[in-house]
């Protein structure tokens, strides 16, 4: 199909004796941002740099817009942006220097239009005289950000993009990874289970290199568990606050919430003042995609 620009098919990867990855599956389509989760050793990166081509998967095949990654690996590379854990940076080099060796890597067909743009995007219009090893972490992750951007690739995998990024920066980043999945593919990898429900389209978890679950991930709010004093039937009342959009009862005095923004815990607590209960607790809560994890991963520790 036209508008499928990933497919994986049974890719495997072990070290040794042991099974890292073991027959997993994916397809992405244009416009679909994939969340990937899975506990530490659960072969999160493993995957992905089978993905990207770094590693080559022991049984199986990739296929970037129909091009076998094995067979075709320069052409297919070509349409693939990569942003590992680590960005590998040039720290001696300076951002716009550093951005062009990089499009010229992955043959840009257009580089200064494409630098600038990659530039704008990431909020490096200002450094690009700069040497990278004297910017600041947060920078260094744009930087590593606009290398995997520049050649404006079909796919894009992000591996933990936005560790080191302050709260402004984290929601400049999350705005450019939603924008880029309307046209692209995504699939970011995250211990973040918020930053998963805020982005992604789908979900898919890992868990001992075994892909055991994948699947459409619906939009859902922030999860708030509040308890209460002297209103023991408050559901219907609290349904009424606005930004709740719904309320389950879990025990006497006790509500989970799923509220439409964590400003809404402020119209909560002045409802619940307002009538005269007592507030004993307002919290947050797991929600769907907390649980599903959770269950899916259950038993690891043992």
């Amino acid at each position: 199909m036209p508008d499928v620009l990933l497919e994986a098919r049974e890719i495997s990867r072990r070290y040794g004796a042991r099974q890292a990855v073991h027959g997993v599956n994916l397809t992405l389509r244009r416009g679909d941002c994939l969340g990937l989760l899975g506990l530490n050793g659960a072969g999160k990166s493993t995957t992905l740099k089978m993905l990207v081509g770094v590693l080559a998967p022991h049984a199986g095949k990739i296929l970037i817009q129909g091009l076998d990654l094995a067979q075709q690996p320069l052409t297919a590379k070509m349409n693939l942006g990569y942003l590992p854990e680590t960005p590998p940076l040039f720290l001696d080099a300076r951002v716009d220097d550093y951005l062009a060796f990089c499009a010229a890597l992955h043959r840009a067909p257009d580089p200064t239009r494409q630098i600038a743009r990659a530039k704008q995007r990431c909020g490096l219009n200002d450094v690009g005289k700069r040497v990278i090893g004297n910017l600041s972490k947060g920078y260094q992750q744009r930087i590593g950000f606009a290398q995997a951007i520049v050649h404006e690739p079909a796919v894009l995998v992000l591996d933990e993009p936005t560790v080191g990024l302050d709260p402004l920066q984290i929601r400049e980043i999350r705005t450019l990874m939603r924008e880029l999945a309307g046209q692209h593919a995504v699939i970011l990898s995250t211990h973040l289970l918020a930053e998963v429900q805020q982005i992604c389209t789908r979900v898919a978890v890992l868990h001992q290199g075994v892909l055991v679950h994948e699947g459409a991930l619906t939009p859902a709010g922030l999860n708030l568990q509040i308890t209460l004093i002297g209103a023991p039937n408050a559901a219907a009342s609290l349904r009424e606050i606005d930004g709740v959009t719904t309320v389950e009862a879990i025990a006497t005095g006790v509500y989970r919430l799923c509220v439409e923004h964590p400003a809404v815990a402020e119209s909560i607590t002045a409802w619940v003042v307002a009538r005269g209960w007592g507030l004993r607790e307002l919290r947050s809560a797991e929600g769907p995609l907390e649980q599903t994890f959770l269950a899916l991963t259950a038993g690891a520790a043992a």
